[in-house]
């Protein structure tokens, strides 16, 4: 709740649904509630390693995206090696479920990515925090959240 307090104003724009907790991922979810891959956000976590210190970030890409992890993130990162987190450590850093991770509320020293095509959405949907809802808010309101950088070429589309 503190996290949507520090939205201040547009936290008015947020709204939040229940879904079936067995139908978090990003796939089951948009097939089964009729949302198109094209407003449906992933928020991934980024562990970034050089030497011995390891950062972490999250990057926020729609589902018909991938984050570019190994360029454009590790990069951003200064980071010699750049991976998805372990989801034990993901879990444990943000105190959220994983499969549900939101870009509202992570910890304050952590980089937030927003791919350049987020802001645009009228809507976007993305994970609550747990895996039994989901948020659904405009993409500007996901890119003006504290730390949040919009990021050109953060994501690439996939091929299929």
């Amino acid at each position: 709740m503190a996290a949507l307090d520090a939205l201040g104003d547009a936290a008015a724009e947020v709204d939040v649904a229940p879904i079936d907790a067995a139908l978090a991922d990003t796939a089951a979810f948009c097939a089964t509630y009729g949302v198109g891959l094209d407003i449906s956000a992933n928020c991934v976590v980024i562990a970034g390693r050089r030497g011995e210190e390891t950062r972490y970030a999250a990057c926020v890409v729609l589902a018909t995206t991938r984050a570019d992890v190994n360029g454009v993130v590790r990069r951003l990162l200064d980071a010699r090696k750049a991976s998805f987190a372990p989801m034990d450590d993901a879990v444990a850093l943000t105190g959220m479920e994983y499969g549900g991770i939101t870009p509202i509320g992570l910890p304050d020293d952590w980089a937030l990515y927003i791919d350049v095509r987020i802001p645009a959405l009228p809507r976007a949907i993305v994970g609550s925090g747990i895996r039994g809802s989901k948020v659904e808010l405009p993409g500007a309101v996901l890119a003006a959240l504290p730390h949040a950088q919009v990021i050109e070429g953060l994501a690439r589309e996939v091929v299929e």
